[in-house]
């Protein structure tokens, strides 16, 4: 952007315009032309190398066609919330990922990957409170990565619940980073102060407090970040849960299925889960069981086509029972079934309580 004011100096010679690729080189314009000829360079270096009577005429284009795949995230949030699985989970989706970078190179590196010659197609960069007082500087800085064209960023904030973060760096013994010194609780407290106005710019903020190592990574691939947003299909997860552990942070859609018998009172399937047979047939003798089914899937084969037209690019249907081991888990399995045929969709399921009960 800041190069293109020096193209007028090629009008004061019209006929020059054709020839112009290979004058560059030439010293037959005598000393008068000097000034320009290192213009003329910087121009054509902008885009790809190429040969032809306009070369400068066709770079824009080649830009603008190449522009929706700069893809670039931002990754930042907590410490201890998951940003190194997170970045883990991007590399495996071929971004070229950088932890720690100084928060004013933040445009010098989103142009590099913006060249031509580059192979960068997509990049991630991690920044966290390691940043200091430089973290006063993010929120302007992001405003220019989002002004310059031919960039999509994207900004994303993990966090977790201060109870989650304590007891993960119990777990580890690894001290606070803002907290040498003192409690890991008193060091979480200050960190999402000093993050609150990154916070809120955020595109997409992802709480991982009831989510292990592993679960973290499956669900920030199946989000935006993943497949789903890759391919422009919708990321639709049936998640299994027990009331008695909570609410999940990320559903969109509850359905309370604790109107149901329990199969948790029949002492032959109260070890076994809502994935075994024997538990599926007992849920099965109901005809409430078949009623909510019928109707639950002619609910969401009528919204996940919506959504998907809206552009969302992950749906959680989260299915509760008391302690989601049978009731929930049988039905979110159902579910999936009997959604098999939609199209522009990936469903999965996931079952967060089923070890628990």
């Amino acid at each position: 952007m800041t190069r293109r004011p020096r193209k007028p100096a090629k009008p004061a010679a019209p006929a020059a315009k054709r020839p112009a690729p290979a004058a560059k080189g030439s010293a037959a314009k005598g000393p008068g032309t000097e000034g320009p000829a290192p213009t003329a360079k910087r121009t054509v270096g902008m885009g790809p190398v190429g040969k032809g009577p306009t070369p400068t005429a066709k770079r824009p284009a080649a830009r603008k066609a190449a522009a929706p795949t700069r893809r670039f995230i931002v990754l930042t949030g907590l410490s201890g919330a998951g940003k190194s699985q997170a970045m883990r989970a991007l590399e495996d989706l071929a971004y070229f990922c950088v932890d720690n970078l100084p928060i004013t190179l933040l445009p010098t590196f989103a142009e590099l990957t913006m060249r031509s010659d580059t192979e960068i197609e997509k990049a991630a960069v991690v920044i966290d409170v390691r940043e200091g007082t430089l973290l006063e500087q993010f929120p302007r800085v992001f405003e220019t990565l989002r002004a310059l064209p031919g960039l999509n960023p994207t900004l994303i904030f993990l966090e977790a619940s201060e109870a989650a973060l304590v007891r993960r760096y119990s777990e580890t013994r690894r001290p606070h980073p803002l907290a040498r010194h003192r409690s890991a609780l008193e060091g979480v407290r200050e960190e999402r102060a000093q993050l609150a106005p990154i916070r809120r710019i955020a595109d997409e903020i992802i709480d991982t407090s009831a989510m292990n190592v592993h679960e973290l990574r499956e669900a920030f691939m199946a989000r935006s970040l993943g497949t789903a947003a890759r391919s422009g299909a919708l990321a639709v997860t049936f998640l299994s849960f027990g009331f008695k552990y909570g609410l999940p942070l990320d559903a969109d859609l509850v359905f309370d299925v604790r109107f149901l018998p329990n199969p948790h009172y029949v002492a032959r399937l109260r070890e076994r889960t809502g994935r075994d047979r024997p538990v599926v047939e007992f849920l099965d003798r109901f005809e409430d069981t078949g009623t909510f089914l019928a109707k639950v899937t002619d609910l969401l084969q009528f919204l996940i086509p919506r959504y998907a037209r809206e552009g969302k690019s992950y749906l959680t249907v989260a299915i509760g029972c008391t302690g989601g081991r049978h009731r929930s888990v049988a039905l979110a399995e159902a579910l999936v079934k009997a959604l098999r045929g939609l199209t522009g969709v990936r469903l999965r399921v996931r079952h967060r309580d089923v070890a628990n009960a």
